[in-house]
C-alpha cells in the first residue's frame, strides 16, 4: 500500500494521505449532487465532477475514506432500524482510531484481483454499494450477492 502511517502516543496517526480513483464494475464513477455522493456515468466536461477518494489505513487490511479536499467521511450509522452511509463532517485525519465511536468510519477493504470491496467494521456483513441505476446515492447493502446492488469497485491511485 503507497500509504505509510505511523503511530503516536496521543493515538493519532499522521499519514501521507494519498487520492485513488474509485469506479464500480458497471463504469460508474462517484460524484458530489446536493451534498450526497452518487455514482454515476460521466462523460464529457462533466468528468471533472468525480470525488476522489482518500484512502487512510489504520491496520493491514481497515481503512478510513474519505472525499479527497474536502473534510468529510464516510461513515456507517444506525438510524431507526437502517444502517446507512452518511458523509460527516470530519477530517481524516483527526480520527482517533483506536475510539470505538471511530469505528463507524471504518471499512475493511478485501481485494480480489483488480476488485475491491468494502465491508463496514462498525456493522459487519454491511457493504459500500452503488445502485444499478446511474445517479443514485452510494449507500450500504447487507445483500452483498444481490444483482440489485454493485459492491465490487475498482480501486486506483491516482
Amino acid at each position: 500500500m503507497a500509504s505509510e502511517t505511523a503511530c503516536h502516543p496521543s493515538g493519532r496517526r499522521t499519514s501521507m494521505m494519498q487520492a485513488f480513483r474509485i469506479w464500480d464494475v458497471n463504469q460508474k464513477t462517484f460524484y458530489m449532487r446536493n451534498n450526497q455522493l452518487v455514482a454515476g456515468y460521466l462523460q464529457g466536461s462533466n468528468t471533472k465532477l468525480e470525488e476522489k477518494i482518500d484512502l487512510a489505513p489504520v491496520e493491514p487490511h481497515a481503512v478510513l475514506l474519505g472525499i479527497h479536499g474536502k473534510k468529510l467521511c464516510l461513515a456507517c450509522v444506525k438510524v431507526g432500524d437502517e444502517i446507512q452511509l452518511q458523509l460527516e463532517a470530519v477530517n481524516i485525519t483527526d480520527l482517533n482510531k483506536t475510539t470505538e465511536q471511530n469505528k463507524r468510519y471504518t471499512f475493511i477493504r478485501s481485494d480480489s484481483g483488480p476488485i475491491t470491496t468494502f465491508e463496514s467494521a462498525a456493522y459487519p456483513g454491511w457493504f459500500l454499494c452503488t445502485a444499478l441505476e446511474a445517479d443514485q446515492p452510494v449507500s450500504l447493502t447487507n445483500e452483498p450477492l444481490e444483482d440489485i446492488r454493485g459492491t465490487k469497485f475498482y480501486f486506483q491511485q491516482d
